[in-house]
């Protein structure tokens, strides 16, 4: 019996001290170097896309005061001043900068560094720790620079539309929304967390010791201690319960009357209707409420992305049909696509044709029909139908050696126009599907007559 109770009341000690520790193992190995990687890689886009935007900026203002020189040289000198030295001074300003508005991922990834050297988890955080740190500077260095275009915007606006330069105004706005939307991708960015990253958050994030050493280290900690933090009574004093503020709820509405819920209630209701509209409206505006959105503009959402992040692969699928002179064939089709914005897509491709015959399948015999090259141009009509278009030429002679591909005679021109549905897809191989049906209207000129009208499914990935 003695026993027993013994193990009774050390089973919640151990349970407990399992979520008190955190055994080194169990961290993996690559969390610290993922978060270095990760870190650097923002850093050093971000500090490109402002290096860019500013020297952008100088030159369309340098443009601009020499352009109005021609006009008033006073007005020119007023206006734009040393656009050289005005720049050059911001620059400098930024090389200063260490710290800016509070981010919360950044603050989990350097916490946590921290707390991994500091209990001996985990070696050479040092080099990883600097550059969340380097990070956390070109992000400071970015608020600054929005804030220096929100103020010369503001100076310049009112006097470049009572000089008819609305146009360079538009430029500007837009310069800067591209900016402001990049900024906002790379704190979502943040967020994304891969595997080694999620895995490591969950370990720590389950102990206790890790909690605590979060509420004394964090940068939230240094910005604001939470109430009873330290241990302190004192750092109580003059904050209100959350039953205080219940109670005080109450009796302004016990003493506003019967109707006082129903207004209360009703007022809550309206706020909350605002909210909503409000949250949509940052959703459109790109998801982000640091994003200003130019009058009258609409955004390309493909404008910040990378030349890679902007390609789009994709399969095809085509039957036809034999006749006295082709087999039954199956057009086999790679291609990639470049989104111009999100509604245009130009691309290339390729495809070969494989051949089962003139008996159906009652005798098959596979052949090498042909192969074909392709340029292709998608726009989009509404919703989730698309204008499709291209250019192809296709070997439709059946060959066995690629010297065979040599010869002009054997190569027929296609020039294809139609409408594709583009479905979206619950794969994790492929995003979406589209159906295709294009008219040849070259078809007429080709001897023997290909088929007049394709269709073709598509896969893309």
């Amino acid at each position: 019996m003695r026993h027993l109770l013994l193990v009774l009341l050390l089973v919640p000690a151990i349970v407990f001290a399992q979520h008190d520790t955190l055994a080194p193992e169990k961290v993996p190995a690559s969390y610290v170097d993922k978060i270095g990687a990760k870190a650097a890689s923002i850093e050093k886009q971000l500090d490109k896309k402002t290096d860019k935007l500013l020297s952008s900026l100088q030159k369309q203002e340098e443009r601009m005061r020499r352009k109005l020189a021609r006009k008033d040289s006073a007005k020119a000198a007023e206006l734009f001043g040393d656009t050289k030295a005005k720049y050059d001074g911001l620059r400098d300003k930024l090389s200063n900068i260490q710290s800016g508005s509070y981010n919360a991922s950044i603050d989990t990834m350097a916490t946590s560094l921290q707390f991994l050297q500091q209990n001996g988890i985990a070696k050479d955080v040092t080099q990883s720790l600097d550059k969340v740190k380097g990070l956390q500077q070109s992000f400071a260095q970015a608020e600054s620079v929005q804030q220096f275009i929100k103020e010369r915007r503001a100076q310049l606006k009112e006097q470049l539309l009572k000089m008819g330069w609305a146009k360079e105004l538009k430029q500007l706005n837009k310069q800067v929304y591209y900016y402001q939307s990049q900024v906002a991708e790379y704190k979502e960015l943040l967020k994304d967390h891969k595997k080694a990253e999620k895995k490591a958050l969950e370990m720590l994030s389950k102990t206790r010791v890790f909690r605590d050493f979060m509420k004394r280290n964090s940068m939230l900690a240094s910005l604001f201690r939470t109430p009873g933090q330290d241990g302190n009574a004192a750092s109580l004093v003059g904050l209100q319960t959350r039953t205080e503020i219940n109670n005080l709820i109450e009796n302004q509405l016990a003493a506003g009357g019967p109707a006082a819920r129903e207004q209360f209630r009703n007022n809550l209701q309206q706020a909350q209707s605002q909210l909503n509209s409000l949250k949509d409206k940052i959703n459109k505006a790109g998801g982000n409420g640091d994003v200003e959105m130019p009058e009258g503009f609409k955004p390309n959402n493909q404008k910040n992305k990378s030349f890679f992040q902007r390609l789009e692969y994709s399969t095809q699928v085509q039957s036809r049909k034999g006749n006295g002179y082709l087999p039954t064939s199956t057009d086999l089709g790679l291609s990639v696509g470049y989104k111009l914005n999100d509604k245009s897509i130009v691309g290339i491709g390729m495809d070969y044709s494989m051949g089962w015959g003139h008996e159906g399948i009652r005798k098959i015999r596979i052949s090498h029909q042909g192969i074909g090259f392709r340029t292709f141009v998608d726009v989009k009509l509404k919703g989730s139908f698309w204008l499709s278009g291209g250019y192809e030429q296709h070997h439709r002679a059946e060959f066995k050696r690629w010297e065979e591909l040599q010869g002009r005679n054997a190569w027929q021109q296609s020039g294809l126009i139609g409408v594709s549905k583009v479905v979206s897809l619950q794969s994790k191989v492929f995003k979406k599907t589209s159906i295709k049906l294009l008219w040849d209207f070259l078809s007429y000129r080709q001897v023997p007559r290909t088929q007049q009208f394709l269709f073709r499914v598509g896969y893309n990935f």
